[in-house]
């Protein structure tokens, strides 16, 4: 028996010396393994017991991974890890065939520069964060890589503050996530589509001074056990855009716009510019704009027919809001 429990004791030393750069629980029953692409093992374990204690009790205890048994008994199971194999579902069960416990290990290389899951966007981010207004509402967006479409596996959104971490948690239905801290308390939720969260921090005031920037961190996985992080940071006033302009004609020289209706209210408080382009012709799209306005009217040049109105916060470099249009005469087909 003494020379069972040394055995045991030395393999365990071995494991040790040859386990993942780093382990981390993401949710409960999920373990995240940090590989750099050397061969390793990691202990995982079926029922709880004192980390003193070693026994060669439960012997009995059978081990299933993806639902295939394995050959490994007893209430301790090593992973095999290689390169970034080694993922997968480990269920234990009892003799009859009793479901005991179960862990889902996840994959995460180490390789920070190296990306799988997700591919870069035009501004050479994956992360793609917006906002319509400054009410505390946002949306993210990714792009999955075309040989690694995968899910969100945790979504954690946060003000950043030193010292200070929140805690997400997740409804049953995993798609709607919600962290609190001592700074802040968001919920996002996961578009049906799975390539974006739409998010709502419920402690901003649209009228006191942003502080502290927003930490948006996904965590992404694929069906092969992948995982990735990404994050960004920004304040709302760096990715707000505000919605179409309200445009119509008031007679064949002058038309008029309004603010979005989603926009923040008072406007003398939250002042947006607008830009005009005014075309003379039958045009596809609207570009090449000539004028910059603070007011909501404009006197038609004569010989105009199209009129196409954008808009942007004025007191912050923000991104243009999508074009209006309206017609001031007929025009053949489409504008």
């Amino acid at each position: 028996m003494k020379l069972f429990v040394i055995s045991i004791l030395c393999a365990f030393f071995l494991v040790s010396s040859q386990n993942p750069t780093s382990h981390w629980t993401l949710q409960p029953n999920v373990l995240v393994l940090e590989v750099d692409g050397n061969p390793g093992q990691q202990p995982i374990s079926c029922l709880e017991m004192p980390e003193n204690v070693v026994t060669s009790d439960n012997q009995d205890v059978i081990w299933k991974k993806n639902g295939a048994e394995e050959a490994q008994r007893g209430n301790w199971y090593l992973v095999r890890l290689v390169e970034s194999l080694g993922g997968g579902n480990y269920t234990c069960h009892s003799p009859d065939g009793a479901l005991l416990n179960y862990t889902e290990v996840l994959i995460q290389h180490n390789e920070t520069k190296r990306r799988r899951i997700l591919v870069k966007n035009q501004q050479e981010d994956y992360l793609k964060c917006s906002t319509q207004n400054y009410n505390g509402e946002f949306r993210c967006s990714w792009t999955w890589h075309s040989n690694r479409v995968g899910k969100a596996a945790l979504i954690k959104a946060q003000r950043m503050s030193e010292g200070q971490n929140s805690h997400c948690s997740v409804e049953p239905s995993r798609h709607q996530w919600m962290c609190s801290s001592a700074q802040s308390n968001f919920s996002c939720s996961v578009d049906d589509s799975g390539s974006g969260i739409s998010c709502l921090d419920w402690q901003h005031c649209p009228y006191a001074e942003e502080r502290r920037q927003v930490q948006v961190t996904v965590f992404v996985r694929t069906d092969q056990f992948l995982l990735e992080s990404y994050s960004k940071r920004f304040y709302l006033s760096e990715i707000v855009k505000p919605d179409k302009v309200r445009i119509s004609k008031v007679n064949k020289t002058l038309v008029e716009w309004s603010y979005p209706s989603s926009w923040n209210t008072p406007y003398s408080y939250f002042p947006l510019t607008f830009q005009v382009s005014q075309f003379s012709r039958q045009c596809r799209k609207c570009e090449n704009p000539c004028t910059e306005l603070k007011h909501s009217k404009l006197k038609v040049k004569q010989k105009i027919k199209v009129v196409c109105v954008r808009a942007k916060d004025a007191l912050c470099d923000s991104e243009w809001s999508e074009w209006t249009h309206v017609r001031l005469v007929p025009l053949s087909g489409d504008i």
